[in-house]
């Protein structure tokens, strides 16, 4: 057997790059690159390893480590889940930054692999710097934090170990069903030690995504289900991007007179002017879908977790409403006690075309679907037009999101995160493709948002990345736009400023709370803060410019197409205006006790929605 010394830390990036998988004919690395920021536990190991690799291998130095483990979140969701992004930092806080955007990657189901430098294998110089001490387990690190977040996590301590570990990693980051974060620790000693390495372990492999069939058991049930139905109803969720079924959805929905909705992840899927296509379903839909939701007799749901945005907080749909859930996870495929159809996506999607041939939905149903999106396409025309709100003196977001989606070209893509614009842009931004529209709401993690517009820009570096963020977020997490300046990944980022959080703001209100700790105006504090976004942008190196009406935004973001570098546009926005229109409950619970009339009204309210839940 022919053998090669390596360092641990070099035997890695050997193995990970050397495998590769198929996308439209053409063989490409799975990872594509490494997101760094060093310190003592990483810098002498894998930065050297890193080093070595450089002209071949890119390396990219972010400014903070949760921000960029959420570019490569946004990386590999911008690649369906076929390419991914590693990203290694030091022990101790530059590792636990990591952990909200591996949080962030297990709800999405998407590939991240971490990896975290770690305390000495050996222990000799115990403690070190940073190094978090176990007053009763000894074996224990910060890293352990990770256990929680990730799908696969291993703590290599010899340099042989990887020999068994990596391809394990390589199991889960390519799996459709356990596909999620990978961490592998690797203490610092352990990192420059060597191992006689089999050459054999390091040849390339091409790996390809599984695309498992439906059970004919589970097929003919679901099958029977649909035929049975007067009125059923499709719920299309990120699954559906993730195994790229777009064209087989659609011939389903077309050949059988299915209406589609969609969830925050799925969005997209369909083009929003296509017949059959009802915009979002949930607490966030459109009055079109939520009204078939409401009605529907048999509900396929595909490729979705049905989290209690999408169920309305399992209100939205009658009790005896038939659900099947086609899913390539038995896990989500059981929920709410459905009829399981575990496949593929795309897969299911073809053999229920197939099945279902010569049955076609009563046409009543479908006019009805049809007739519901035209009237929803009005309001969204009404609700997002520059003069929908003259009367306040600031622009809502939905006027904001209006402009922009005006702006944008169908090949462009849109990133949000949190807040209040993902409702406002899952009931009204109208989405041409399936990847041009990218919302993280699984998580809703605030500050994901620019980072997330990196990796985008870095999975497809030819289109433009328009980022809405608020200033609640942008405040959390800004430092990315240095990354895009120094990388020339341009990114158009639009900050929406209310002074505050004002959806939680809005939330508060509605549960009968008075305006506390949420809008600026509303926080105990020494001096007024109104700060300059602009000219903080500006400071990392971004053209920045603040306007103030949707005429002035509508020129800047012709301008901001035209800059040679990240643009940022700033406008002041109306805290309290959201669309109305559309929606479902949502379980938000309320003071069973108060000293307040109106917390006690929002109570009885509260109750009464509570038996209507399944």
């Amino acid at each position: 057997m022919k053998t090669i010394r390596l360092t641990m830390a070099q035997a890695l990036l050997r193995y990970f790059r050397a495998q590769e998988i198929e996308i439209d004919g053409v063989r490409q690395p799975i990872l594509a690159g490494m997101f760094a920021i060093f310190g003592h536990g990483n810098v002498a190991g894998l930065g050297e390893a890193l080093a070595d690799v450089a002209d071949d291998f890119p390396t990219y130095r972010a400014q903070n480590e949760q921000a960029m483990a959420h570019a490569a979140v946004a990386f590999a969701k911008a690649h369906h889940r076929r390419r991914i992004l590693g990203c290694t930092t030091s022990v101790g806080p530059g590792a636990t930054n990591m952990i909200t955007a591996a949080a962030v990657a297990h709800v999405n189901r998407l590939p991240l692999l971490l990896l975290p430098g770690d305390i000495f294998a050996n222990r000799r110089p115990d403690p070190v710097l940073q190094q978090i001490e176990s007053f009763q387990d000894a074996t224990l690190s910060a890293n352990d934090c990770f256990k929680p977040v990730s799908r696969l996590w291993d703590r290599i301590t010899r340099p042989d170990q990887i020999l068994a570990s990596l391809p394990q990693a390589m199991r889960v980051l390519t799996d459709p069903v356990e596909c999620g974060p990978v961490t592998l620790c690797l203490p610092q000693d352990v990192q420059t030690e060597a191992f006689d390495y089999p050459e054999s372990f390091f040849e390339k492999r091409l790996h390809h995504w599984r695309r498992p069939a439906p059970d004919a058991t589970e097929l003919n049930r679901a099958v029977a289900a649909l035929r049975a139905a007067k009125a059923p109803l499709i719920i299309a969720g990120g699954g559906v991007k993730y195994s790229e079924a777009g064209a087989a959805l659609a011939q389903l929905a077309e050949s059988h007179g299915i209406p589609v909705t969609e969830t925050q992840a799925g969005k997209g899927t369909l083009p929003w002017n296509h017949p059959l296509q009802m915009g979002g379903i949930g607490v966030t839909g459109t009055t079109a879908a939520n009204d078939l939701a409401r009605n529907a007799d048999c509900i396929l749901a595909i490729g979705t977790r049905l989290q209690d945005f999408t169920t309305g907080s399992h209100y939205l749909w009658a009790t005896g409403t038939q659900l099947i859930q086609l899913n390539t996870a038995s896990f989500d495929a059981v929920k709410q006690n459905a009829l399981p159809l575990v496949a593929d996506a795309r897969a299911g999607i073809q053999s229920l075309q197939t099945a279902l041939a010569g049955w076609k939905v009563p046409a009543a149903w479908t006019a009805k679907a049809t007739e519901g999106a035209k009237a929803w396409n009005a309001a969204v025309d009404a609700r997002t037009s520059p003069k929908a709100s003259a009367a306040n003196a600031l622009p809502s977001d939905a006027q904001v999101l209006g402009a922009v989606n005006r702006s944008a070209a169908p090949e462009d893509i849109m990133i949000n995160a949190a807040g209040g614009m993902p409702g406002e842009l899952h009931k009204l931004w109208r989405a041409h493709r399936p990847e041009g529209y990218h919302l993280e709401y699984g998580y809703s993690c605030m500050g994901y948002e620019i980072a997330g517009g990196l990796g985008i820009k870095l999975a497809h570096p030819d289109r433009r990345v328009i980022v809405f963020v608020g200033d609640g977020s942008y405040l959390m997490m800004n430092s990315e736009i240095v990354s895009s300046v120094m990388m020339g990944a341009k990114l158009d980022i639009v900050i929406t400023d209310n002074s505050g959080f004002g959806c939680i703001n809005r939330l508060q209100q509605a549960c009968g709370g008075r305006p506390f700790n949420n809008l600026f105006e509303d926080v105990k504090r020494v001096r007024d803060v109104k700060i300059d976004f602009a000219a903080h942008a500006r400071a990392m190196g971004a053209i920045a410019e603040k306007v103030t009406s949707i005429a002035d935004l509508e020129a800047a973001l012709e301008r901001a197409k035209k800059n040679d570098r990240t643009s940022v546009i700033v406008i002041d926005t109306d805290p309290l205006d959201s669309t109305p229109d559309g929606g479902a409950w949502w379980d938000v619970p309320v003071p069973e006790v108060s000293t307040r009339g109106q917390v006690d009204a929002a109570r009885a309210q509260y109750e009464k929605a509570l038996t209507g839940q399944k």
